[in-house]
């Protein structure tokens, strides 16, 4: 038996929790009009203060029902 197949990242809901990371990482991009992702991920990497604004996110969150 080899290391990779005591591995336990592909079993279990490990798989479907990465997809849908990715798919989030790479679709809100898109909704906003990215054409290359990965330019536009690299440079998000490079500037993290652009997710804030990608991912609209604020000092005072509105909460549904508040």
């Amino acid at each position: 038996m080899c290391a990779a197949d005591a591995s336990t990242v592909h079993t279990g809901t490990a798989p479907r929790a990465r997809a849908a990371l990715r798919n989030l990482a790479i679709g809100r991009p898109r909704l906003l009009g990215a054409d290359n992702i990965a330019k536009t991920t690299r440079a998000i990497r490079d500037s993290p203060e652009h997710a804030v604004q990608i991912w609209d996110i604020t000092d005072s969150p509105h909460l549904p029902g508040t």
